[in-house]
């Protein structure tokens, strides 16, 4: 790929990239961050954990990415007693064959859509969130010893509520890890929740259009992979990494003192993969190591675990992945 053939397609993917954002607009107000950090996941067709409390609109933001996509969206509920069938689809006893044997017909369950909303993702038991594990790792499902193959694309984005705690369970650490973010969402700004307040007076905003269709999509998410890697990013990302797991020699002391373990190497994969969607995004051919600073937080705080000695001297993962980042830059 040339350099003028890679400038017009960067030209062409960042005017793409600016309708979606405008038709994104035209119901969520502000969290401009917010969407450019799931336009990240999305075109690189990487899963996405949003954290915040209620009433922040992620369920909107999420099914206004869908409709902006064109995409068959679904939406599941997570409870206690949501049962993995309830999720992956099951088998009925169907019609029978000309030989006048019975047949069993697979029903699909939400998840065969291309963007699925985990709501409340941590009230499912853990049986459910194995199932939901597989289909976010491998792209499919497992019903009756038959396996089925999800649509492409297909990403999952996952709510979590930060302030109820009670009747959840943990995620596990093997699907913390298969999100590529973990967004967290903040309270609107006084302007922006009056014009929030405005706009939705005379009832929900409606869905916008699509901005472009499965096949454009695809182009720019191939657009995305295709973009090379300088080595010096690669090695960023390894060392930001690798200096974050308290057994590694390149730990500092303070890494030693405050985690109990740090992020794998799908920590540097998915560093380097945001951080080439974030240059594309911002007008570049290729990404530096200031993409990978600006993806950093959203990437590793879900993949770093703090130890009861950080939470007694009030050290947080953001104050850890900070330290790395400074470390990492000496």
């Amino acid at each position: 790929m040339t350099a003028e053939i890679a400038e017009d397609q960067v030209g062409e993917f960042v005017g793409r990239v600016r309708s979606i954002r405008e038709s994104l607009h035209q119901v969520v107000v502000g969290q401009d961050e917010t969407i450019d950090l799931l336009l990240t996941c999305a075109l690189t067709g990487s899963h996405a954990l949003l954290v915040g409390v209620p009433g922040l609109a992620k369920t909107l933001m999420v099914k206004a990415l869908a409709s902006t996509f064109d995409w068959k969206f679904s939406r599941i509920q997570f409870t206690p007693d949501l049962m993995p069938s309830d999720i992956t689809g099951y088998e009925l006893l169907g019609k029978r064959n000309n030989d006048d044997s019975p047949t069993m017909t697979f029903r699909p369950g939400p998840v065969f859509a291309n963007l699925v909303l985990a709501d409340e993702i941590n009230r499912a038991a853990p049986k459910t969130q194995s199932a939901m594990l597989e289909a976010m790792a491998e792209k499919q499902v497992t019903v009756g010893g038959q396996t089925y193959s999800l649509e492409d694309p297909f990403i999952t984005i996952a709510t979590q509520n930060p302030i109820e705690q009670e009747g959840t369970y943990p995620l596990p650490e093997a699907q913390l890890d298969r999100f590529m973010m973990e967004i967290r969402i903040e309270y609107p700004q006084p302007d922006q929740e009056e014009e929030i307040v405005m706009k939705t007076a005379g009832g929900v905003p409606a869905l916008p259009d699509a901005a472009l269709d499965r096949e454009m999509f695809l182009q720019l998410r191939d657009l995305v992979l295709a973009v090379p890697v300088p080595r010096n990013v690669a090695k960023f990302s390894v060392l930001l990494c690798g200096s974050s797991r308290p057994q590694d020699p390149r730990a500092s002391q303070f890494v030693k003192d405050y985690i109990s373990w740090g992020a794998g190497p799908r920590g540097s994969q998915n560093l380097v993969i945001a951080a080439k969607a974030h240059a594309l995004l911002k007008g570049r051919t290729a990404p530096t190591e200031s993409d990978i600073m600006a993806v950093a937080l959203p990437v590793l705080r879900h993949r770093i675990c703090i130890n009861h000695r950080a939470v007694g001297d009030g050290v947080s993962t953001q104050d850890v992945i900070e330290h790395l980042l400074k470390t990492a830059q000496e």
